[in-house]
Order: structure tokens, then sequence, then C-alpha cells
């Protein structure tokens, strides 16, 4: 797999993150220190808002080692691929200014429940203006 298909491209990942898998659906990016690896993977828009017209969204999650077993916990849902590569990109950003070479997974938690997804999301119906197409 070349790296040069994932959809962050290298000089705009934060130091220590790299690609580590590609597919129609899914996409992760890894850090050795500490040990964690950022998803996104399209999922069933089955229970988004029905207004919203979506068939499918894109989850992000992420997922570490505990011991012997693999910990996965959800950031959030965003409504588009573009949305999903800013969303962990963020993610990125936010693990490596805060938490830099901890090995604390509790510690990675924490700062990944503070990423806002909310500026990813499309605007409602009430926000646009009604000159908008």
């Amino acid at each position: 797999m070349m790296a040069d298909n994932h959809p962050i491209r290298r000089e705009e990942l934060p130091p220590g993150w790299g690609p580590s898998e590609l597919r129609d659906d899914r996409f992760a990016y890894r850090h050795s220190r500490p040990p964690i690896t950022l998803v996104a993977s399209a999922t069933s828009a089955a229970r988004s808002l029905p207004g919203l017209g979506l068939c499918r969204c894109w989850k992000l999650h992420y997922r570490y080692s505990l011991g012997d077993r693999t910990i996965r916990e959800t950031i959030g849902h965003v409504s588009s691929r573009r949305a999903a590569v800013e969303g962990l990109l963020e993610c990125m950003h936010c693990v490596h200014r805060t938490v830099g070479d901890v090995e604390d997974p509790i510690e990675v938690q924490r700062v990944l429940d503070r990423v806002s997804l909310s500026c990813f999301l499309p605007e409602s119906a009430e926000a646009t203006s009604p000159n908008d197409p």
C-alpha cells in the first residue's frame, strides 16, 4: 500500500503519526508512543436525523492495547468522508499537543473525549439563509 493514497498527506500529519490502513470505506493512522490507532469507517446512518437524508456516515474511533486486550472507543460520527479526515486530523493534533510520550491510555481517552466534532457537521436547515440553494 502506498502512503500517497491516504486522504491525509504525510506532511500534514503531526510528528509520530503514520498511515496504517486504507480501504474505500475505512482508513486509519497509527502512533507508536502513545500506542494508539485512530480509525474512520463508513457506517449506516440509520440512527442519524431523518432530515439530513444520509444513507451513511463516518464513525471515528480509536483503539489501543491494554495488556492482552484491544480496546475500542468511539469518538463520534460525522456526515462525510471529508469531515472524517478533518476529524481524525484534529484528534491527532490534540493528542500530539497534549499527551506527548505518555503511555497511559486513560490520558489519551481524556484528550479524545474533549475533541468536538460539531464543526464538521452540516448546518441545520434553520441556520441557513432562505436565499441559499
